[in-house]
């Protein structure tokens, strides 16, 4: 493909997208294939000579489509939003014909420099202290990593080394192996799975805190673990404080427990993948209320910051897994001029207000019940009655394909969890959303009275 084609073919699959977006309401949010389905519809082996690219297309709508689950459809209410803009894919096109790796300043001085650029826009949207923010002078700053995971895994790598360091010092005839042993780590009961992966991934001990009847970790209870290990001979070591959980969107309380982990000399990592957009709304940014007691803090401009995936941003300076770098910044950079700061926020309200009329509806039924606190996107909910009623509701919703959603454990209760994702989602799809839940819940309820 010489330029003059790739300029034709650019502007053909601008033109796919844009008909894809703009009509992606009409195409089943869900897809209706089953596992495997794929491989038997491609070659065994690559082509030994080249395919015509007007195959490869017409592939996309015939091989690719029917098993894509549509993220991005108004109808979408699984897991949380994974963003999507156009001056977002924009960047990510040039992103990718700049095609830089950035593993120095060197290599690449505006991918390097921008990114330590944007950070601080996003910091100084979010009201973080100045500790985090690189400013001229460099102290502080920040680096976009792929994932929340990772930056999890990251800040737990770099606060064990940290304690490592300390301790031989003070003591040189410790070794590493002797200190590994005896390292704890302590996440709420509502952590994300990739908490529990990082400690594993470390090889050190994680410990899971009991949360409090709204689901959030609490200064107490995080000090009764912290006691118990040290008089076993432990060395509690690192804390990691969800805000905005991925089952029901808790908070632990960041003001309770910052200040122990700062008095016992253990690092603190915020973890707020999904609820940190939300900060850059002035009546949102209590939330973050006590981040000045964390070592590091994370959240994903790629969920709910109509930053293209990935764009997982983590204020702790020069820390990341890989040596080499995607030019991501860019992304951020053209979205934050394209949209402003006041554009981002009344998209994130307009969410929330989203999440409230669902609230709402479901309130007028008395069939179903609320589960937790609706407080950003994400209503948890389900319908009065055993599991196995809300399970089979669940299972109806996903078979008929006209809504996608998925479900959360709350202790022993199976809850169903609709979050608004989609940026092109309005009041009626959320109406009509509500409405095919209700007709299918009659059914279930009819079908087990009878």
């Amino acid at each position: 493909m010489d330029s003059s084609e790739f300029r034709r073919r650019g502007k053909e699959m601008v033109d796919y997208i844009a008909d894809y977006l703009e009509g992606i309401e009409g195409r089943p949010v869900y897809p209706d294939v089953e596992p495997g389905y794929l491989r038997p519809l491609i070659p065994a082996t690559a082509p030994q000579e080249p395919d015509a690219y007007e195959d490869i297309i017409r592939d996309i709508e015939k091989i690719i489509m029917p098993g894509v689950t549509h993220w991005h459809s108004p109808y979408f209410f699984a897991y949380f939003p994974t963003a999507s803009s156009y001056p977002a894919m924009l960047a990510d096109m040039l992103c990718g014909a700049i095609g830089c790796i950035g593993f120095s300043w060197a290599a690449s001085p505006a991918c390097t420099e921008l990114e330590t650029v944007m950070m601080d826009w996003l910091g100084k949207m979010l009201e973080l202290p100045e500790a985090f923010l690189a400013g001229r002078a460099g102290e502080g700053g920040g680096v976009i990593q792929g994932s929340a995971s990772e930056a999890t895994l990251v800040a737990l790598l770099a606060a064990r080394t940290k304690v490592t360091r300390q301790l031989q010092a003070a003591s040189p005839e410790l070794t590493q192996a002797a200190i590994m042993e005896k390292l704890v780590a302590y996440t709420s009961d509502q952590a994300h799975c990739s908490v529990e992966r990082a400690g594993l991934i470390g090889g050190v001990k994680l410990k899971t805190i009991p949360s409090d009847g709204n689901y959030s970790m609490r200064a107490s209870a995080l000090q009764k673990a912290l006691e118990q290990d040290k008089a076993a001979g432990l060395i509690p070591f690192f804390v990691v404080v969800t805000l905005g959980t991925t089952s029901c969107c808790s908070f632990d309380n960041l003001l309770e427990v910052g200040p122990i982990c700062n008095l016992e000399g253990v690092w603190l990592h915020i973890d707020a993948a999904y609820a940190g957009s939300a900060f850059i709304c002035p009546e949102f940014r209590y939330l973050l209320n006590g981040v000045e007691f964390a070592d590091s803090f994370n959240f994903n401009p790629h969920k709910w910051l109509l930053v293209n995936f990935d764009c997982s941003a983590m204020c702790f300076i020069h820390w990341q897994i890989p040596l080499g770098r995607r030019f991501r910044s860019l992304k951020m950079w053209f979205v934050f001029r394209m949209y402003g700061v006041r554009g981002l926020q009344a998209y994130i309200r307009k969410h929330v207000a989203l999440s409230h009329e669902f609230e709402s509806l479901v309130r007028q039924d008395p069939r179903f019940e609320i589960c937790t606190e609706v407080v950003l996107g994400l209503v948890c909910f389900r319908l009065k009655g055993s599991n196995q009623l809300n399970e089979t509701l669940l299972q109806r919703i996903n078979s008929a394909k006209k809504i996608h959603l998925v479900p959360c454990h709350l202790r022993d209760k199976f809850v169903l969890r609709f979050a608004v994702c989609s940026r092109t989602v309005e009041s009626i799809h959320v109406q009509l959303a509500w409405e095919h839940i209700r007709e299918l819940a009659s059914s279930v309820l009819r079908a087990e009275k009878e």
